[in-house]
């Protein structure tokens, strides 16, 4: 009998960690890309002028069939069927971090000013999220930054650690469940499309559209005051799409800048040249999403152990 109490020993222990492996909880599988842009997609707020909503409508790029921007202003009232809610998004990643892009798109940035001093064809402007890879599937989001007319906002949802740091935190991000999730809600104005977090107020005027996003590809919103229209998720990234085509003189008249030629010629930025005029030297027009992770270091506090060490960024090599 002495001698079996070895043997007994091992394979009782061979058991028990048998055991705990079965018990153990699976490992969660790594979310692709896009599966991770949907389930931090934004539920958008679009306001929109009773003078002219359509120009409010979300739409992609090549809405009218070509990748020539200088037609966008023109085209918009020729077929407006072809707007289709659409929003791009990128994802960089670091060994703590998400990075998420989401850009809005609209042919015409117009007021109800002299057209060639305030108004210009096309306009992109959006939002980066920030999220904690914390061994769930999805992770935790912890901040957010709006592009605004050429300056950068900062929202923080509720229990996100991060404070004020180079720049003051703005608001906070109102979460609201859609497909069985908490997403953050974006708002975006009329006309000149800056875009905010949601305050959880009433649309100014009160008529806008609400866009959730959708698995299925974009809605048309039947009108201006449309509170349940959707938008389809496009990788800008992709070969044929955006930073696919960064070098296409039909698109771009330089950097990252669309040709337009209604109102101010070449005004509206892709997502890797917006900037903040006056958030410091050492962030460059596009450092949004070329070094979010350096950025959100600076202009948040209370960031704990964010890497700023990239393990993919499209754009950046």
């Amino acid at each position: 009998m002495p001698r079996l109490r070895p043997v007994l020993a091992t394979l009782l222990a061979a058991f028990v960690g048998s055991a705990s492996l079965l018990l153990a909880p699976p490992a969660q599988a790594a979310p692709s890309d896009a599966d991770l842009a949907y389930r931090w997609a934004p539920v958008h707020y679009q306001d929109s002028s009773a003078n002219y909503y359509t120009a409010d409508y979300l739409a992609p790029v090549n809405y009218d069939g070509d990748w020539n921007t200088l037609n966008n202003w023109d085209n918009l009232d020729a077929n407006t069927t072809r707007l289709t809610g659409t929003v791009y998004y990128s994802v960089a990643e670091t060994a703590t971090h998400w990075y998420l892009t989401y850009a809005f798109y609209h042919p015409r940035d117009w007021k109800d000013y002299p057209l060639n001093l305030f108004s210009h064809e096309n306009d992109m402007e959006g939002q980066v999220e920030v999220v904690r890879k914390d061994g769930s599937q999805y992770g935790t989001l912890q901040a957010v930054v709006t592009l605004a007319h050429d300056n950068f906002y900062s929202y923080t949802p509720p229990g996100s650690p991060f404070t004020s740091g180079r720049e003051s935190v703005d608001g906070s991000v109102i979460m609201q469940n859609h497909d069985g999730a908490a997403h953050p809600t974006s708002f975006q104005e009329a006309r000149g499309h800056g875009a905010y977090a949601w305050n959880g107020g009433e649309f100014p005027g009160g008529d806008g559209i609400v866009y959730k996003p959708s698995r299925t590809g974009g809605s048309v919103p039947t009108g201006g005051n449309d509170r349940d229209a959707r938008y389809g998720l496009v990788d800008l990234t992709a070969s044929d799409s955006l930073w696919g085509r960064r070098h296409n003189t039909e698109t771009y008249a330089s950097w990252g800048v669309f040709r337009g030629d209604n109102g101010k010629d070449n005004s509206a930025r892709a997502p890797w040249a917006w900037d903040d005029m006056n958030d410091g030297s050492d962030l460059q027009a596009g450092a949004l999403v070329t070094d979010p992770a350096y950025l959100v270091s600076k202009y948040f506090g209370n960031t704990g152990d964010l890497s700023l060490t990239y393990l993919r960024n499209p754009y950046r090599g």
